[in-house]
């Protein structure tokens, strides 16, 4: 009985849906941007098409692969502090080792951990 006990109580956190985001971000600029309110007033822009300077790059780590839907927001709002307009040129990828194993179909859900990056810009 002690065995299955101890067994559940090791195997419950591995299976359980909790996802942890490590959120960061790297100044590309010097200048001060006031920082935005909402997630709302940044945009997120697949192709940009006015001028605009890069003022961060925004990084979240997940746990498990999480879909961009899910990630956006913690780009948004990571980006919103550092009073960015909107992020663009969004990227995810595994981390260490996992990116390396050579059935990435099977497994692209098994993922430990996955990395998205953004810049941040604002407009000129």
């Amino acid at each position: 009985m002690k065995r299955i006990l101890l067994t559940f109580v090791f195997l419950t956190p591995l299976f359980s849906g909790c996802t942890l985001y490590q959120i960061d971000s790297k100044d590309t600029s010097q200048d001060y941007f006031v920082p935005k309110t909402s997630i709302d007033d940044v945009a997120y822009i697949e192709k940009v098409d006015k001028p605009y300077s890069e003022i961060a790059t925004v990084t979240v780590t997940t746990e498990r692969r999480r879909p961009l839907e899910e990630v956006l927001p913690k780009l948004k709002q990571e980006a919103g502090m550092l009073g960015a307009d909107a992020i663009t040129d969004v990227q995810g990828d595994a981390t260490d080792f996992w990116k390396k194993l050579p059935s990435q179909k099977v497994i692209s859900n098994g993922y430990i951990r996955s990395t998205y990056t953004a810049k941040a810009i604002v407009w000129k």
